[in-house]
């Protein structure tokens, strides 16, 4: 009983992904925890209309500051999160059902890898086969860092262990959406870079995009993954130079006449 699981569903208008994400949850979850931001695409219908899910509501500031409002909410010790883009396989549910049936006492969260798909397409090289995430662990001694975007969880390197088995990641559906993403990234990073004290570099602004490309695309074989792959590689090169341009923008930004300053900090839309 100690070592019940909750999942942990951060989601705001995920009408395509949300109802196949909780069917690959039910299977290891004790709850399932839906914690919703303002959505308006019927994502909250959709749950309510399946049953068996506990639904929580908030707006949205940032991705750790939601998540470490919604993980205390949940009703049971252990936490998965789960984007509503993410899939867990039968072999990582059963991977789940073993370590929580006798938790190592040392260990207070887990490293999942993902593989992850673009448009449907599963990438295999250009770094994303080595992307990793902390998802599982104890409700009451993990949280996030106080970032706009990739916030890493506070938790002691020698408390952490990672599981063998993956989750499905489905990154995207279209290309539009994938560029939103990115636009939104973007302005979040630039706002960690502005509280870092970070300064914008015009050698960064010239050479992020191309040094990245060839990062992943040769070195990191994107190549392999065909068209799928090259796309990828060349959406990853210009989030590199969105991020540096943005970052110059709020330094040397030429507004209109009595316009107001730039701000650091962008909305959460």
């Amino acid at each position: 009983m100690s070592n019940q699981l909750t999942v942990l569903i951060p989601c705001k208008d995920e009408s395509l992904n949300i109802l196949p994400c909780i069917e690959s949850a039910q299977s290891i979850a004790d709850e399932i925890l839906v914690a919703d931001s303002g959505s308006t695409d019927g994502t909250l219908e959709m749950v309510s209309e399946r049953g068996g899910c506990r639904v929580i509501e908030r707006e949205y500031v940032n991705s750790a500051d939601f998540k470490n409002w919604a993980i205390p909410q949940a009703s049971h010790p252990w936490v998965l999160i789960l984007d509503a883009d993410e899939r867990i396989t039968k072999h990582l549910a059963a991977e789940i059902r073993q370590t929580l049936a006798n938790p190592d006492k040392n260990i207070d969260g887990y490293w999942i890898g993902r593989q992850n798909h673009f448009i449907g397409h599963r990438i295999k090289h250009c770094g994303w086969n080595r992307d990793g995430v902390i998802r599982l662990f104890r409700r009451d001694d993990v949280r996030y860092q106080e970032r706009w975007v990739h916030a890493k969880m506070e938790i002691a390197p020698e408390r952490v262990a990672r599981l063998k088995e993956t989750m499905l990641h489905y990154t995207t559906w279209s290309t539009d959406d994938y560029c939103e993403k990115l636009n939104r990234y973007a302005n979040w990073s630039v706002t960690n870079y502005v509280a870092e004290g970070r300064q914008p570099s015009a050698v960064a602004i010239f050479l992020s995009a191309p040094l990245r490309f060839l990062q992943l695309y040769l070195f990191r074989g994107g190549f392999l993954d065909g068209i799928p792959g090259f796309q990828v590689c060349m959406y990853s090169a210009f989030y590199s130079f969105m991020k540096q341009a943005k970052l110059w923008e709020v330094s040397h930004g030429r507004l209109e006449s009595g316009a107001e300053p730039r701000q650091a900090v962008y909305s959460a839309e």
